[in-house]
């Protein structure tokens, strides 16, 4: 999980698109010729999305920009943590 990546990816993409991107990467993950290295990639792609999907949400729902990216990080840390 990059922040960075996050924001980049929420503030450049819709909703739509980025849930579209996510369909497309777990299909590819449903085939057999996947190599584990490109499956752990592919898990840092889809982890980078939902949560810009997520900062998105948060965002529509009336929280500052900022305040969003921040709260997705404290709720990723804070399962960490447990």
């Amino acid at each position: 999980m990059k922040l960075p990546v996050i924001r980049h990816l929420q503030k450049n993409n819709d909703v739509q698109k980025l849930e579209s991107t996510l369909d497309v990467l777990e299909s590819f993950c449903d085939h057999r010729s996947v190599s584990e290295q490109e499956m752990d990639v592919i898990g840092e792609l889809v982890t980078n999305i939902c949560g810009a999907i997520e900062v998105h949400q948060m965002i529509e729902d009336g929280m500052p920009e900022r305040d969003a990216a921040n709260n997705f990080v404290k709720k990723v840390l804070g399962s960490i943590d447990k």
